[in-house]
Order: structure tokens, then C-alpha cells, then sequence
């Protein structure tokens, strides 16, 4: 049997044998290699990979509390499949000192610079040359691309359960600014710009200004954030009361010149 046909085994068990045990960190350590991912992009539409999340599961379920030591003075209890994950220099990553954490069955890429304090959930991926800023959080299974900056306090909305919902997924080359939140199987295309304070979830109508119409959204579909599209906060009027407005995200056009100037990461820092 492959990786994926042991960890089906498993699902339905309520007791673990030291084989079983070792079956879990194998496919933990496949998270931490990017050999297996929550979701992944075939042929050009992102798939769901229900038996990683099962996978992540069985982790919680085999797991016992224990108190974890970080230094003299401080400690944390959780599973003990679950630790903060270790890295050498060897890794090529950045993790600024000032309280980050990464949670083992996480990807990390070449080149990520963590600012601090900042914490990437277990299944998440985060590709090369990605920034994660200060106060930002990758929630479980969510997928980010490369070159990715996550600016402070923004957060990637996790989500191991239900088994068939969708993760948070942004493609290469996004830009996230300050305070954002993407919730509920959000995903946005590359290139895209999400300006500081921007709240999406699965609800959310997102109105094109360019094009002068709402986007698409399908019952059970995720909102999709166009390539290249800027967006920004805004309000659309409430149709039973027009001294009202609701909350309302607008993109108000798409990268040019100026915009891509305006967010170019600076390798410098990697």
C-alpha cells in the first residue's frame, strides 16, 4: 500500500499500535517535505486532498497532552504528535527571533522570511520567497504560493473540518495587505493585490468595478479573486433600507506599472 491507502487504514480506529505510529510520522514528515499538501492545483483547478486532512486528524485523535518545554521559563501543552517544528540553517528560511512558531506538518519554502510573532498552522504550505509578517497567521491546510507577501496582523483562515471544505488558498505573487482576513475556502488568483483591511469569506459579494458586476459565485463554490485584480474595502447600499450599507470588498481595477512598483518584495531581506 501506498502513503495514502495506510493512512485510510487508520481513519477508523480508536486505538493506535507503535506500527500505526509510524505510519503517522511518515506522513507527517511528507507535510513537512511538500511531498503531500491539503490541496494542490490539477489541471489548472485546485483539488482537495480529503485524506491529508483525514491524515491531520488521525494526529489529534493518536495524540496525548503533554506538557512541552520551550525554555526554563515557559512551556505549552497540546498532542504530542503535533511540536513545534524544528529547522537548521540548511533549511534556507528566516525566522526572525520574538515568539513565531511553525507547527510540525507544516511546508516551509526556500527563502520564507517569518517576522515575528507570527504562527503557520500544521498543513499549511508556503512556497519560496514568501513573507509572513508580524502578527499574521496561515491557518491548518491553507496554501500559499511563492512570493507571497503576508503583511501584519492578516489571516489565512484554517480549516481541518469538515473533511470536504475547502482551505484558504492564494497563488504566487499576491500581495496581502495589513489586517486582512480570508476565511472559508477563499482563493485568489496570482498576481492579485488585496488591500489593507479587506474581509472575504464564502458569503461575501466582491462587485468588479471594472467590469461593473458582481463576480460569479455558485452555491458550494469558493470565491475566486481574479489575476491581477486590486481590491479594496467598500459598501454597497442595503436594498431594504438605503440609509444603510453593508460591508462590500470592490476591485477598483487591475495591476499596472504603478501597482506592481508599489508592492515589489525586496530580495534584499531573503
Amino acid at each position: 500500500m501506498d502513503l495514502k491507502d495506510y493512512i485510510l487504514t487508520l481513519w477508523d480506529k480508536d486505538s493506535f499500535t507503535e506500527s500505526d505510529k509510524k505510519i503517522f510520522n511518515e506522513f507527517k514528515q511528507a507535510l513537512n517535505t511538500g511531498q503531500v499538501r491539503a490541496a494542490e492545483k490539477v489541471h489548472e483547478e485546485w483539488k482537495v486532498n480529503e485524506w491529508v486532512k483525514k491524515g491531520i486528524l488521525i494526529g489529534f485523535k493518536m495524540g496525548k497532552i503533554v506538557k512541552m518545554p520551550v525554555s526554563n521559563n515557559s512551556y505549552f501543552l497540546d498532542k504530542e504528535t503535533y511540536p513545534t517544528r524544528s529547522f537548521d540553517v540548511s533549511d534556507s528560511i528566516r525566522i526572525v527571533p520574538g515568539g513565531s512558531s511553525i507547527r510540525d506538518g507544516a511546508y516551509i519554502g526556500k527563502n520564507v522570511v517569518m517576522m515575528p510573532p507570527m504562527y503557520v498552522n500544521v498543513g499549511a504550505y508556503i512556497d519560496d520567497g514568501s513573507m509572513i509578517d508580524s502578527h499574521a497567521l496561515v491557518g491548518s491546510c491553507a496554501q500559499v504560493g511563492k512570493n507571497v507577501h503576508l503583511s501584519a496582523a492578516s489571516q489565512l483562515g484554517g480549516v481541518i473540518e469538515p473533511i470536504g471544505a475547502r482551505p484558504v488558498i492564494i497563488e504566487d505573487d499576491v500581495f496581502i495587505g495589513g489586517n486582512c482576513g480570508l476565511y472559508e475556502g477563499v482563493i485568489v488568483k496570482s498576481q492579485a493585490i488585496i488591500a489593507a483591511g479587506v474581509i472575504i469569506t464564502t458569503g461575501t459579494p466582491v462587485y468588479d468595478a471594472v467590469n461593473s458586476r458582481f463576480l460569479d459565485k455558485e452555491p458550494g463554490k469558493p470565491v475566486i479573486i481574479p489575476q491581477r485584480a486590486v481590491v479594496v474595502p467598500g459598501s454597497r447600499p442595503l436594498k431594504s433600507n438605503k440609509e444603510f450599507s453593508l460591508y462590500c470588498p470592490i476591485i477598483v481595477k487591475y495591476r499596472d506599472t504603478k501597482s506592481d512598483y508599489s508592492v515589489t518584495l525586496e530580495n534584499l531581506v531573503r
